[in-house]
């Protein structure tokens, strides 16, 4: 039975159960691009959404950190470590 009132004052809005590890957001993305993961996930046998997720989760692996100047003064120390510890080649004799 229903009541009439209801108390609605603790209340707090969004999901019932948290999401855990994902997230849903709203993002515009190419028709083109959708309609190739779409293509591509048929064919494997997968959901689009989760080779897209994939496919974000590579780049981010790969991709290349800049380079800071720390890293830079790094090689360069083991590089001219490696110059000055070999000796000068010797000129050839002319003929």
């Amino acid at each position: 039975m229903m009541r009439s009132d209801y108390d609605f004052s603790k209340g707090a809005r969004g999901a019932i159960v948290k999401q855990t590890g994902k997230t849903r957001i709203s993002i515009f993305i190419d028709n083109s691009i959708l309609e190739e993961f779409k293509t591509r996930a048929e064919r494997a046998g997968s959901g689009y959404q989760t080779m897209m997720n994939e496919a974000l989760r590579t780049y981010l692996q790969n991709e290349e950190k800049p380079l800071t100047a720390s890293a830079l003064r790094q090689v360069l120390r083991q590089e001219m470590a490696e110059y000055v510890s070999k000796p000068a080649p010797r000129a050839k004799p002319k003929s």
